[in-house]
């Protein structure tokens, strides 16, 4: 299927790793012009590269987003290399981790919703308003199942990963009679380099050898950290198909959706 992305500007906030370098490949897979951000510029290059390397067209942005003053300079950037900004993906953010009811601690929820939800606001404000001006415009927030199950642990996590969701729901609301579209991706256990090397880790304490197949890794130690009833973890590739369609003037009639991509867990429709 075409999903008529080709020439199309992205711009893939957080996307030196992870989901958000997963994303970026895969929008540049089907022909956007892809801008990798991030704040480590080496690591940035790197997925650019790949890109480069697979065909695709890819520029570098650095910039901590949360700083006003570096995302002026990040989107002016972006915008000298690569033209307005199309197609915005709000992956950038996270957690410090290791938190729990014991020891969290205000200034860390202060510090999480600022990375994760200020940040993404920060960037869709400015690149808004060339979107209405053009009459075209998707917004994509990668959010997270945590937003709607959350755990015990890492509350400021959970709870900035929520507010992502209603922030999408109200500006999509603001949007959507002027061609622009705002949805929210909210992944569940996804196979990332960081999970991989973490469950590769207690498989090896629960006697798998070491270089096991992943299918063997995947099978002794997914069970223990969440209940997938698909069986499995989701993949980099399934997180960029979804974010590819939503990007596209194929899934014009949609917005202000939330799209979980969870193997099943989250135990509601």
């Amino acid at each position: 299927m075409d999903l008529y992305l080709h020439g199309k500007i992205a711009l893939v906030t957080g996307s030196s790793k992870g989901i958000g370098a997963g994303i970026a490949r895969g929008l540049a897979g089907e022909g956007a012009i892809v801008i990798v951000h991030g704040r480590d510029a080496d690591l940035a290059c790197g997925v650019a590269r790949q890109i480069r390397e697979a065909g695709g067209t890819a520029h570098v942005v650095t910039g901590d987003l949360t700083d006003e003053r570096q995302v002026d300079a990040m989107l002016a950037e972006a915008r000298a290399v690569a033209g307005e900004i199309e197609i915005l993906v709000n992956n950038a953010g996270g957690s410090g981790g290791g938190s729990d009811w014991g020891t969290t601690e205000p200034g860390a929820w202060a510090s999480t919703y600022d990375a994760n939800v200020l940040a993404a606001v920060r960037v869709a404000k400015a690149v808004l308003p060339q979107m209405r001006r053009a009459g075209w415009g998707r917004i994509i927030n990668i959010s997270s199942l945590a937003g709607l199950m959350p755990p015990a642990a890492n509350p400021d996590y959970s709870a900035a990963k929520a507010a992502m969701l209603a922030m999408s729901a109200s500006m999509s609301k603001a949007v959507a009679a002027e061609g622009v579209t705002v949805n929210t991706v909210s992944p569940g256990t996804i196979h990332s380099e960081k999970l991989d090397a973490r469950f590769r880790e207690v498989a090896q304490q629960r006697g798998v050898a070491p270089g096991a197949p992943w299918a063997e890794v995947e099978a002794a130690v997914l069970p223990l950290f969440a209940e997938v009833p698909i069986g499995r973890v989701g993949t980099l590739e399934e997180i960029a198909d979804a974010v590819a369609f939503l990007a596209s003037p194929r899934a014009s009639y949609m917005t202000g959706a939330n799209l979980r991509l969870d193997g099943g867990m989250l135990p509601t429709i």
